[in-house]
């Protein structure tokens, strides 16, 4: 089971608020921990006061059916400096990867997969246009293995874009102006127990 959550659903869940709130915060401890990030990325105050999307896998047969969380996927627009093939410089506001989890106990059992996909119908994007943040090498291989995305664009941020970025992107994504040269700057439930990005 897969549940959405942004910032105006969560404060309608009044009743659910505190586990709510501990599911997403220790679901983004573990992802940080995973991944060796001094902090974590996503918690629920951080989901509260922000436009991110957050999905979150359920499976609703574990611990005696009461279930438990095993996966988080935060998607959304951040604005880019990016790099094409030429090293034109553009800059955009593409659908972006923010943070990618599945407990370390279900990786390799499809879970990722089917987390990616759901995200991937919900949000009406193709792989290859979305940029990635700080992908770790279990997520690049997830990537590579399951869409054949391999090649990047080097960029001067902590974003990966792939080949095929910037062909038939959707307009909701196209760069806002382009320019030529230039150097960039870095653009401006209950888990069960606590790796990255699957």
């Amino acid at each position: 089971m897969i549940n959405y959550y942004d910032n105006k659903p969560i404060f309608s869940y009044d009743s659910h608020r505190n586990n709510l709130m501990q599911v997403i915060d220790n679901m983004g401890i573990a992802s940080g921990k995973a991944q060796a990030l001094p902090n974590a990325i996503t918690s629920f105050k951080r989901l509260q006061y922000s436009d991110h999307r957050l999905y979150v896998l359920k499976d609703a047969f574990a611990n005696n059916m009461q279930g438990a969380v095993v996966g988080i996927l935060k998607m959304g627009r951040k604005k880019l400096f990016v790099y094409d093939m030429l090293g034109k410089q553009h800059e955009m506001e593409p659908l972006c990867v923010l943070d990618f989890y599945v407990h370390e106990s279900r990786q390799r059992h499809g879970y990722g997969k089917v987390l990616f996909e759901y995200m991937l119908q919900q949000e009406q994007v193709e792989p290859v246009h979305l940029a990635i943040d700080r992908p770790s090498p279990k997520f690049a291989g997830f990537l590579k293995k399951h869409y054949g995305l391999k090649d990047c664009i080097p960029q001067m941020n902590n974003f990966v874009v792939f080949h095929g970025f910037f062909r038939d992107r959707p307009e909701s994504g196209a760069a806002v102006r382009g320019r030529s040269g230039g150097r960039l700057g870095r653009p401006p439930a209950h888990p069960q127990s606590p790796t990255k990005r699957r």
